[in-house]
């Protein structure tokens, strides 16, 4: 299994922290020192283990933006 990389470039917002420690996070994140996306997951206190997530592009964050303010 080959390595990946990951800097969280901004962290924009702690959505909730669990029992455990995790927090669930919207951050802007570099995958392999691609170009940053929006990112919500959670990760562990230290910022080295995370779950599965979901990652959006800038217009599809903008969609979702829009969606959002609707409801």
């Amino acid at each position: 299994m080959s390595d990946f990389q990951f800097e969280i470039v901004k962290h924009i917002k702690t959505l909730s922290t669990n029992a455990k420690g995790w927090s669930k996070e919207f951050n802007l994140v570099s995958w392999n020192k691609r170009a940053p996306k929006y990112d919500i997951r959670e990760w562990d206190e230290e910022h080295l283990k995370m779950s599965k997530g979901i990652t959006f592009t800038e217009d599809e964050i903008a969609e979702l933006k829009e969606g959002l303010i609707d409801i």
